[in-house]
Order: structure tokens, then sequence, then C-alpha cells
């Protein structure tokens, strides 16, 4: 339910009127006491979608804000849907990568508009 209202970086769809990401995308795994693992697996709209990086970024900002419990997550793109995709987990996955993301102002505001909840 949290990440099925992020917008697409491009198209005034959500990433779930896309099929980027279903219900089936996701995976809850208790992994120590009130302890998650969240697993998602998006698929972009095309094998050389260049927002890609963008869109698993939004859904990690919307997911680490909405979350009510201590969690690790992980972001990938599905297997063989993308031409880089073993590069996009790498910076989705790297909490380093993702804050300097975060830091650009231009960056941080697409993301802010896809994950900001319509009225």
């Amino acid at each position: 339910d949290i990440i099925r209202t992020i917008r697409d970086p491009e198209k005034p769809n959500t990433l779930e009127e896309l099929e980027v990401v279903t219900e089936s995308c996701v995976q809850v795994q208790e992994i120590g006491e009130d302890e998650y693992l969240v697993i998602i697996r998006f698929t972009p709209t095309v094998p050389h979608c260049s927002l890609a990086t963008l869109i698993g970024l939004c859904l990690r900002i919307k997911l680490q804000r909405c979350l009510p419990f201590r969690h690790k997550l992980e972001i990938y793109i599905s297997e063989g849907t993308h031409s880089t995709e073993e590069d996009i987990n790498k910076q989705i996955n790297d909490k380093e990568r993702v804050a300097a993301a975060m830091e650009n102002p231009n960056l941080c505001e697409i993301v802010e508009q896809c994950v900001t909840e319509p009225d």
C-alpha cells in the first residue's frame, strides 16, 4: 500500500498503474524481534529505462519514511528486465550513494514530487 501511489517520474501514472510494482513484487521476512527484511523487485517499463535508478530511489525514500517498524530494505530490478540491472541494484542499495543523491536539490525535488501523496 505504501508504494502503490508513487508516481512515475515521466508519466502521470503511478508505478502500480504501469505495473512497475505489484503486490507480488514485495516480500517481508521477520529477521529478529520486531525487525523485518523488506525486499522489493520492480520491473521498469522498458529494458533501457533511463529512470530506473530514480524509481528505485523513490521506492527507498518512501519506504524509509513510512514503514512503522524497524527494517532492512533491499530494492532490486526484477532479474532480466533491464540492460544495466546489476549497476542499478548496487546504486539503489548503497546508503552513501542514496544519501549523496538526496543532497542534490534537483533530484530531491523530483523524488518529492513522485512520493508525495496526491490530494
